[in-house]
C-alpha cells in the first residue's frame, strides 16, 4: 500500500505559511468517502470571506463546475458581495474546444460581459495589465494529474505572477482523475523545462492541483500567497468515476478516464512521426502510421508479453481526420484497450511499444526533439534513435525509482488520505 494512503499532511499545514488552508475546510477534507464536493462549492459555502467585497479574477474552463453542473463563472457572477472582473482561459480555451497547441484569443464572455483573457497565446501567465483591477485570483480547473498537461503550469505561473503583485491566489481543489496514490513515469530534468513540464515532478504525479501548488510553494519553486480550499469526501484511492462528479473531457482528445490513464505513457508518441490517435475516436489509445504494415505482428508480440499487464493489444485500421498527423489517410494502427487499471503501467507500455516499432522500422520511425520535453530527458530519444533497445527498456525501471523519491518528497503537502 502506498504511503499516501496511510497518512495525511493536514497537521503540517502550519509549516507552509503561504499555503494555509481554512480550519473548517481542513475538517471537511477528512470526511469519510462519499459523493465528492468540489472546492468551488466548499469555497462559496464555507469560505466566502476570502472573496467578499473583492474584485475577483477566475482562471477556469468548461471543467470548472459544481456537482450539479453549474459553471464556476456563473456561481461567482451571481454571488452577492463578489465582483467577478476577469476570466482567464488556459490551453484549449474557456470552453475546452481548441485543439492542442492552438493559440487562444482574448474575448468577452457573452453571458456575463466579463472579459476573457487568454493564458495560451501571447502570454502563459497573467501580465501586470491583466491583474491591474484584480484583488484576488481564483483557480478552478479539472486536470488529470500528468506532468505534460499544461493546466497545472498555467496554475503555477499564474500563482507566481499574482505573488509578485501581492495578490492572494486561491485554488479550488479537484480530484486526481487517475488516482492520487499512484506516482510513476519519471521526474523532469529541468534542463528540459517547458510548458509541458515546468518543475521537477513525476509524469504521473499523484497530487491534486492544490497539493501540487502547496509542494511548489513549500519547496521555494513558486513564490506566492496560496490558499487551497479542499474538496469534501475525496480519497486518494478513488478513480474519477467513484467521486460521483460527472466526467467532462478536460480537452478534446482526452474523452475518457481510460484515455487519461494511458496518456501518462502514450503522450510520448507525440514526440515521434507516429499518430497518437488524434483524429480518431480514441486518441492516446491508438498508435499508427502508413508504413506500419506489420501492426498485427507487433500487436501480437506485445499481447504475448507477460510484463505488459492490464491491457489488450490488437491491430486495426483507421482513417485519420484532416489536420492531424497522417490526416485524410487510412492507416494501420495498434489499439491499446484497458482491461485492468489496477495493474497496468502506461509508461512501460508506451516505451515497449516505441522500442518494438523502432526495431522493426529503423528507417521509417523518426523522433522529434519535442520528445525530450515530454519525457523530461533526452535519454529516451537518443537511445531510440541509436537502436539501443536494452537501454530504452531499462528506462521505466529507473523512472519508477525516481518517482518513488518524488512521492516521498511530497508527503508534507498532502491534504487527503
Amino acid at each position: 500500500m502506498s504511503s499516501r494512503r496511510r497518512r495525511t499532511a493536514l497537521a503540517s499545514l502550519a509549516l507552509v505559511a503561504t499555503a494555509a488552508t481554512p480550519p473548517q475546510a481542513q475538517a471537511q477534507a477528512q470526511a469519510s468517502a462519499g459523493p465528492v464536493v468540489p472546492g468551488i462549492t466548499v469555497l462559496l459555502r464555507d469560505s466566502l470571506h476570502l472573496l467578499r467585497g473583492k474584485r475577483v479574477g477566475l482562471i477556469t474552463n468548461h471543467t470548472g463546475r459544481d456537482a450539479a453542473g453549474v459553471s464556476s463563472i456563473d456561481l461567482l457572477a451571481r454571488t452577492p458581495g463578489v465582483r467577478l472582473v476577469a476570466l482567464f482561459g488556459p490551453e484549449h480555451g474557456l470552453r475546452g474546444l481548441a485543439e492542442a497547441g492552438v493559440h487562444v484569443a482574448s474575448a468577452v464572455d457573452s453571458a456575463t460581459g466579463v472579459p476573457i483573457l487568454s493564458l495560451y497565446g501571447a502570454t502563459t501567465a497573467p501580465t501586470a495589465a491583466m491583474l491591474e483591477n484584480v484583488d484576488v485570483l481564483v483557480y478552478d480547473i479539472q486536470d488529470i494529474g500528468a506532468r505534460t498537461y499544461t493546466y497545472a503550469w498555467t496554475m503555477a505561473l499564474s500563482a507566481e505572477a499574482a505573488g509578485k503583485r501581492g495578490i492572494p491566489f486561491i485554488v479550488c481543489d479537484r480530484p486526481v482523475a487517475v488516482r492520487g496514490d499512484r506516482v510513476a513515469g519519471g521526474v523532469l530534468d529541468t534542463a528540459y523545462r517547458s510548458f509541458v513540464g515546468q518543475y521537477p515532478v513525476s509524469m504521473r504525479y499523484g497530487l491534486t492541483p492544490g497539493e501540487l501548488l502547496r509542494h511548489l510553494v513549500r519547496t521555494g519553486q513558486v513564490r506566492a500567497s496560496v490558499t487551497v480550499v479542499p474538496m469534501q469526501g475525496w480519497q486518494r484511492a478513488m478513480w474519477y468515476e467513484a467521486t460521483g462528479l460527472p466526467w467532462i473531457a478536460p480537452s478534446p482528445n482526452l474523452r475518457t478516464v481510460d484515455a487519461a490513464l494511458l496518456y501518462t505513457g502514450t503522450v510520448l508518441v507525440e514526440g515521434t512521426n507516429l499518430s497518437e490517435g488524434r483524429g480518431t475516436e480514441a486518441p492516446f489509445q491508438l498508435v499508427g502510421a502508413p508504413w506500419l504494415t506489420d501492426a498485427s505482428q507487433i500487436a501480437a508480440a506485445l499481447q504475448r508479453d507477460a510484463t505488459l499487464r492490464g491491457v489488450r493489444i490488437d491491430a486495426v485500421t483507421r482513417t485519420i481526420a484532416a489536420g492531424q498527423k497522417h490526416g485524410g489517410v487510412t492507416i494501420p494502427m495498434i489499439r491499446i484497450t484497458v482491461t485492468d487499471r489496477e495493474t497496468l503501467d502506461p509508461t512501460a507500455i508506451a516505451v515497449k511499444l516505441l522500442a518494438s516499432i523502432r526495431e522493426r522500422h529503423p528507417t521509417e520511425f523518426q523522433t522529434r526533439v519535442f520528445m525530450d520535453k515530454l519525457a523530461g530527458t533526452d535519454r529516451l530519444r537518443l537511445a531510440l534513435n541509436a537502436g539501443r533497445t536494452a537501454e530504452v527498456l531499462a528506462l521505466p525501471g529507473e523512472w519508477t525509482r525516481a518517482s518513488a523519491e518524488f512521492e516521498q518528497s511530497t508527503q508534507a503537502d498532502l491534504l487527503y488520505r
